[in-house]
């Protein structure tokens, strides 16, 4: 029991560990790439590097001040253990942009080149927000917007929060011109696919589904002269309900040519569907 409690503890500390270290990371993103050349990408820093802009106000007050009303909202209408896990997060982030806000005099960065800019601001700005998801807090902020409207009125996520972004943008565009905004959206896009690996790992495997008049000739290939396993089933098409066989193997990324191009000699008429893997548990 007591070493249940102790590994929870250290779980605990484990995942608020992360969440410091990303938010540093995410505070360093803006005050180092983001901020200097007025990229808005969505969010909080979006509204705060406008209104720094505009009215000359401390970026970090503003993302304090956007993230505490969000807060607040969260306790309304999303209840007090949604609010619980927004908190540090809250405090941290505006925390760190004011710690931070210095950092452009310890790195000399030309700033002329703003594509640059956007794709290592897209990298290790997601390779923090990437660590914040897989610390299990959450960012608060203007995300809470999207998950108040999917529990009253089942709006997806997805959607609300790619229009108040979308919104946060457009308005960024009117005051910093739409070639800005177009490096912004570069940024976002990369931040995405970064956010992905580090949630997801990247991929060492392929995963194939074969379909295939040829099963034994494939499965011996794959069996007998790539030395992987290979698992054969039945399968109803949708449209003709006629009868197919399906080969499905998992193959190291590395042979992926060599099991294409051997399907192919095998039988030119298989259909193939490949598919990353990013885990293989069991088996032999």
């Amino acid at each position: 029991m007591q070493n249940s409690v102790q590994k929870a503890r250290r779980k605990k500390i484990k995942r608020f560990i992360l969440l410091i270290v990303s938010t540093l990371i995410s505070a360093i993103v803006y005050n180092l790439f983001l901020l200097p050349i007025d990229l808005v990408t969505g969010g909080a820093g979006g509204i705060a590097t406008i209104t720094n802009y505009v009215y000359d106000i401390d970026p970090a007050i503003m993302v304090f001040l956007i993230s505490a009303a969000c807060g607040i909202i969260n306790l309304l209408y999303l209840g007090v253990e949604s609010t619980l896990a927004t908190i540090a997060t809250i405090v941290l982030y505006p925390l760190f942009i004011k710690i931070t806000a210095p950092i452009t005099d310890l790195f000399f960065i030309n700033y002329n080149d703003v594509f640059i800019i956007a794709i290592y601001g897209g990298i290790i700005g997601g390779i923090g927000n990437g660590l914040m998801y897989k610390s299990g807090y959450s960012s608060g902020g203007l995300p809470v917007i999207s998950q108040i409207l999917k529990k009253y009125y089942n709006i997806p996520i997805a959607t609300t929060s790619g229009i108040i972004n979308a919104t946060i943008v457009i308005i960024g565009a009117f005051f910093f011109g739409l070639t800005k905004s177009m490096y912004a959206l570069i940024l976002v896009y990369i931040n995405s696919l970064v956010i992905n690996k580090i949630l997801l790992g990247i991929s060492s495997n392929k995963a194939f589904y074969i379909i295939t008049n040829e099963k034994d000739k494939i499965k011996n290939y794959i069996i007998k002269t790539l030395k992987h396993g290979a698992t054969v089933f039945d399968a109803k098409g949708g449209f003709k309900f006629d009868k197919n066989n399906v080969v499905l193997t998992v193959i190291p990324t590395s042979e992926y040519y060599r099991v294409t191009e051997g399907i192919k000699q095998i039988d030119k008429d298989a259909f193939f569907v490949v598919t990353d893997s990013y885990e293989v548990i069991g088996g032999k």
